[in-house]
């Protein structure tokens, strides 16, 4: 029991140390570079750079640890401790990044004409960087954790909260950094909250039906049949005929909706349909967990 705990903990470690690695990249190689702004605590942290030169490899960690007092009790000892790993080697790797560009090793992407090109891959890279981590039970600290708390606490979108708190706080960068530069920010925040949901809520995307039908036995022998798909009868009253009725309920690939669709019209042209998006679908005939 001991040796499982020990390897499903470094299975969330490595991919949060990767994480990290990435974000860090991200930011020196395409935010720094090109005198951008971020959100949460690295945004407060690259104002000190821009102001006084301080480095954002002791900042980020600095600031942090108030919040990390906050989330104490809140995410308790276990994710608090994902939490102060992955905020140790975000500072380690900025430190190695900011050693790496001293040294003329690394030569950041910098620009005077095409920023949104810059602005793009600062999303991608960055969002890819914190999706990894939030993927794996950690964050980076900072709007990470108040983001976490959101989600744990209301079920919102982490994407979404880190969008809205990186709004306010880049607006106040207002003050510092020239316009321009704050929309092109702007879009690299929400590139990166997309990425974010993307890859928390998981790459692989299907749509689940959802049937009222009056033929639905028919209908899930059909589909059982024909796509090999499992089906689920779940019990229904209508309330208003306050009849009895079962819902065929079906999860499939998207490559599969034209097909199932065509299923349900040749069995019942009146059937009621509704489709919803899914995301990580793990299971049988789908991706293995």
């Amino acid at each position: 029991m001991l040796l499982f705990k020990e390897r499903l903990r470094l299975k969330q470690l490595v991919p949060i140390f990767i994480g990290t690695a990435v974000y860090a990249f991200g930011l020196h190689y395409f935010v720094i570079s090109n005198e951008l702004m971020e959100g949460g605590i690295t945004g407060v942290a690259l104002l000190l750079k821009y102001a006084f030169d301080l480095p954002p490899s002791y900042t980020t960690l600095l600031l942090n640890v108030p919040l990390f007092l906050i989330g104490w009790r809140a995410l308790g000892k276990g994710a608090l401790a994902l939490s102060i790993f992955g905020t140790v080697s975000l500072s380690f790797f900025l430190w190695v990044m900011e050693r790496l560009i001293q040294r003329n090793w690394i030569e950041p992407f910098t620009t005077h004409q095409d920023f949104f090109l810059a602005t793009l891959y600062a999303g991608v890279t960055l969002g890819t960087g914190l999706g990894i981590v939030f993927r794996y039970g950690g964050t980076t600290g900072g709007s990470d954790i108040i983001a976490r708390l959101a989600n744990k606490w209301k079920g919102w979108s982490i994407g979404q909260v880190i969008l809205a708190l990186d709004a306010i706080i880049i607006g106040a960068a207002i003050f510092y950094i020239p316009r321009e530069k704050i929309l092109y920010t702007m879009v690299a925040v929400f590139v990166a909250s997309k990425m974010i949901d993307f890859i928390t809520e998981g790459a692989y995307a299907a749509k689940a039906f959802t049937v009222v039908s009056d033929r639905s036995g028919e209908l899930a022998q059909l589909i059982t049949n024909e796509m090999d798909r499992g089906v689920t009868l779940l019990q229904a009253k209508g309330a208003y005929s306050q009849q009895n009725k079962e819902v065929v309920y079906c999860v499939v690939a998207r490559s599969e909706m034209r097909q199932i669709k065509s299923l349900i019209k040749a069995v019942d042209p009146k059937a009621f349909i509704i489709i919803s998006d899914v995301h990580d679908v793990l299971g049988e005939g789908f991706k293995e967990g």
